[in-house]
């Protein structure tokens, strides 16, 4: 019985290595240089609430860019209490801009949206008056490398993609989220290969909301923002939109941009899992006992075998399944600038994570699902 678990946990993690979309190569990618032989016009749209600690540096960024054709920035002021709106306009007076950025006063939030969303909504509805080709959605807290922007157009035009993403990398500084940070983006990963992602042939479809540029025309053709209104995992709701609609999709990691938000230690960590978990889970009792169990299997039972075990064999094919685990999780510590084999963590790690899980279904069956910043995103549905 043992041996048998033992085999399970080496094919699981030679399946994770080698025949599952190479998911876990993460380096930060290598780019054409950007071509400057065509500039189209970019709408650039950031939806914000309350983010005046961090949206001056965003804004700023977007300023900055080595891109050389037309952009505007539009930013949704999404009743904000802390002055974001004039944050975000003394940026871009600071940059010697301030007519490439509009601050939108965000409506009422209507019911059946979240508030992301509507923000978004609002922002590509303003934005798409200047017929741009492309759109930027980003959030409040990214900051983009200065050439950025030129290399998602060069990507999407030489792809060609009418979607392609980044995800950016994460405030990653504290003991907490050099413990954790990079685990979840491995995860994102795992979940979304990017070259399943890229494969038309295949149905994975994911994108990373920090960062999307999207052709006008694809997102009109999906439905617009309104098609995914409700939507709490809204980034790859679109990816998935625009794959089923025949359009090509890329998704890749980036060292150079970044998110600023720090997270407040293990609890704001496990807030940012809490608020997802359950919903990826499409709210299921039965997927959530699977997930579970699938993360039991994956990564605690190699340690677990190696150190309870009391048979070589059992023990051996363990510590095997667990080399390749950290294996797998060395490029992302090469991105996220850590000792190469911190993936011999990845089962504590896991352990976190299937608790986060687990409480964010209890914070949905309460009436509490993906909430941020006061407002609750993923209702209970009634049956």
């Amino acid at each position: 019985m043992l041996i048998a678990a033992g085999i399970l946990c080496l094919l699981i993690w030679g399946y994770l290595l080698f025949a599952h979309g190479g998911f876990w190569r993460i380096f930060a990618p290598a780019f054409a240089a950007p071509t400057q032989i065509s500039a189209p016009r970019i709408a650039i749209v950031i939806p914000a609430r309350d983010e005046a600690d961090v949206v001056g540096r965003a804004v700023t960024s977007l300023l900055q860019q080595t891109f050389s054709g037309p952009l505007h920035v539009f930013l949704v002021d999404d009743s904000s209490s802390d002055g974001t709106g004039a944050v975000a306009r003394n940026a871009a007076a600071a940059a010697g801009k301030p007519d490439w950025l509009t601050v939108i006063e965000g409506r009422p939030l209507p019911a059946g949206w979240s508030g992301k969303l509507w923000a978004l909504h609002q922002g590509v509805e303003q934005a798409s008056r200047l017929q741009p080709e492309f759109l930027l959605l980003t959030d409040a807290d990214v900051v983009h490398a200065a050439e950025s922007l030129a290399q998602l157009v060069t990507i999407a035009e030489q792809g060609p993609y009418d979607l392609a993403s980044f995800m950016v990398q994460l405030h990653c500084k504290s003991p907490a989220e050099k413990s954790l940070i990079p685990a979840f983006v491995f995860f994102f990963f795992k979940l979304y290969p990017p070259a399943w992602v890229e494969n038309p042939n295949r149905s994975t479809a994911g994108a990373a909301g920090g960062c999307e540029l999207i052709r006008r025309t694809a997102l009109q053709a999906a439905g617009g923002i309104e098609a995914i209104r409700s939507q709490v995992i809204d980034d790859c709701a679109l990816a998935a939109r625009v794959k089923r609609n025949g359009g090509r999709i890329w998704l890749g990691a980036s060292s150079a941009t970044k998110s600023i938000r720090p997270y407040a230690g293990l609890s704001g960590i496990g807030g940012m899992i809490s608020r997802t978990a359950f919903n990826q889970l499409h709210h299921s009792l039965l997927l959530l006992l699977v997930a579970i169990a699938g993360m039991s299997v994956t990564y605690l039972l190699p340690p677990a075998l190696l150190i309870f075990s009391h048979r070589f064999i059992p023990a051996a094919l363990g510590a095997t399944a667990w080399l390749l685990m950290a294996v797998s999780f060395i490029p992302m510590a090469r991105l996220y600038r850590l000792w190469p084999l911190w993936g011999l963590a990845l089962p504590l790690v896991a352990t976190f994570y299937l608790g986060a899980t687990i409480h964010s279904a209890f914070k949905y069956w309460s009436g509490h699902g993906g909430e941020w910043k006061g407002r609750v995103q993923d209702p209970v549905q009634d049956q």
